[in-house]
């Protein structure tokens, strides 16, 4: 809405972009926008959350000179994907059960898998599933039949749910999942560990895992295993990005694999990114570890003020490794003339150890001018009109915006 409002002449003046309902009896955040119609003085001040800032986006927050919103990619499709979509708790159960099942009959292991959410991989120290799932995948009811004690459970405590849903594919297949993920499937087939990110999370970090597993609906997953790729969707860069373009609930980021991940312009894998990539994911494995730690409650030490990196030294090594791995994705972008500027910076109401302010701006122009650079790259080659945006439906199709 404020995009078509802008485009037609509107110029914001003033924003709160989120705030708490100043009333004890409602419990919800909202925005405010103020502006004009008439014609603004580029040097007359305006205000983002009680900030002097020289524009204000749509978004309602500090403005660059790069104008317009990010465009998917070519080259990021096909990667990032949701988990499966369950819809029907009889098929979770727990790991102990899951054994037994596969100790009374071998074959249960065809159907059987660690089922991990978006709590596990954020809360337990080896990001690993707390629970199992039942998965026939594709299979026919005849032959989910044949595994008895798994089908036996699905046809006592899925069956009953699914006869009540709306859609008739869900009651015709329930015994399958109500959206398998069939191209997420398809692309980590052949990868032994892969990426994956909760979706809704402060911390906005993905975790190397193993892909012979179950990854549930509240999980982005990234169909590679590459430390280089590990690096740069863990740095301030793509971070920024994700709370940029994703959309939120109350105050967590949502990280939507279309809006984010297939917008964001990927640097050129280098060797510099490998060895980061590997840094982080072992050092940063062995504190969790060792400390018991999750990855949230890691991280709101790193982001916390209040915890001195002379007090803890997994601390200050983590946020030393952060400020080193910035600095090796911004040279993978040509951009070492960008000043890091490291330090607790809020932004979007958080407040983390990240780039600062006028840092994030700046890195924010220059990866929306890279993704429009890009995007014009796809049109040319795909023989589009020059500034085409493309947004893709579930089967592939492309429309113009």
């Amino acid at each position: 809405g404020l995009d078509a409002m802008v485009d037609g002449s509107f110029t914001i003046t003033r924003a709160i972009q989120s705030a708490s309902w100043p009333a004890a009896s409602a419990n919800l955040e909202y925005a405010a926008v103020w502006g004009s119609r008439g014609e603004v003085a580029p040097d007359v001040p305006r205000v983002a959350d009680d900030i002097p800032v020289r524009r204000i986006s749509t978004l309602l927050e500090p403005a660059g000179r790069a104008e317009g919103n990010p465009v998917r990619l070519v080259a990021n499709s096909g990667i990032g994907f949701q988990g499966c979509i369950v819809l029907g708790m009889g098929f979770v159960l727990d790991a102990v059960e899951a054994q037994e099942w596969i100790a009374a009959d071998p074959r249960n292991a065809e159907v059987l898998f660690p089922y991990l959410n978006g709590e596990d991989l954020n809360s337990r120290p080896d990001t690993s599933a707390s629970r199992w799932v039942i998965d026939f995948n594709d299979r026919n009811e005849s032959t989910a039949a044949t595994y008895e004690l798994p089908f036996a459970r699905v046809s006592e405590r899925v069956r009953p749910e699914r006869m009540r849903n709306k859609r008739k594919a869900r009651r015709d297949t329930w015994w399958q999942f109500a959206e398998r993920a069939t191209g997420m499937r398809k692309a980590i087939a052949t990868l032994p560990e892969v990426l994956v990110i909760a979706l809704v999370s402060k911390t906005v970090m993905p975790v190397r895992v193993r892909s012979n597993q179950v990854f549930s609906h509240a999980l982005g997953v990234f169909a590679t295993g590459s430390s280089s790729d590990q690096a740069v969707l863990s740095s301030s860069l793509h971070q920024l990005w994700a709370i940029t373009y994703g959309s939120g609930m109350r105050n967590d980021p949502r990280y939507t694999p279309s809006d984010v991940f297939e917008t964001f312009p990927m640097p050129e894998t280098t060797d510099r990114l490998e060895q980061m990539g590997r840094t982080l994911d072992v050092e940063r494995r062995e504190i969790m570890l060792r400390r018991d730690l999750g990855l949230t409650k890691l991280y709101n030490l790193v982001n916390n003020p209040d915890v001195s990196s002379l007090a803890d030294k997994d601390v200050a090594q983590l946020r030393a490794l952060h400020v080193e791995l910035d600095s090796t994705v911004l040279d993978a972008f040509g951009w070492s003339d960008v000043p890091t500027g490291h330090g607790f910076h809020s932004f979007r109401r958080m407040e983390r150890w990240t780039l600062s302010p006028a840092t994030r701006v700046e890195i924010l122009d220059r990866l929306l001018e890279e993704n429009h650079r890009r995007a014009e790259a796809d049109d040319r080659s795909s023989g589009l009109p020059r500034g085409t945006r493309r947004a893709h439906s579930s089967e592939g199709q492309l429309f113009p915006d």
